[in-house]
């Protein structure tokens, strides 16, 4: 059994409140868990309007399937024009 933990740092430009920002990130969030049965989560910059840390998790018995997951995930994020993707990494243990 493989755990993939994944971090992304997110830029928000559009928003102008927190409340635009929960918006936005509650949407991206239920997009991410509903295409690729992942658990997401806010991690920090929790006070910030525009930014923004999220994780994913994934459990698999397979590196290659948590490692496209992840890759996948990612191409959704930045495809996704509201946000953008500022750093990332990842690691499976």
């Amino acid at each position: 059994m493989f755990v993939g933990v994944s971090q992304l740092e997110l830029f928000i430009p559009e928003s102008g409140s927190l409340k635009s920002k929960r918006f936005v990130l509650k949407s991206l969030k239920t997009k991410i868990r509903n295409k690729f049965n992942v658990s997401v989560a806010e991690l920090e910059n929790n006070d910030k309007w525009q930014r923004s840390t999220i994780g994913v998790s994934i459990i698999s018995n397979d590196k290659k399937i948590i490692d496209s997951t992840f890759n996948q995930v990612l191409t959704l994020i930045e495809n996704d024009g509201r946000v953008e993707v500022i750093d990332y990494s990842s690691e499976i243990l």
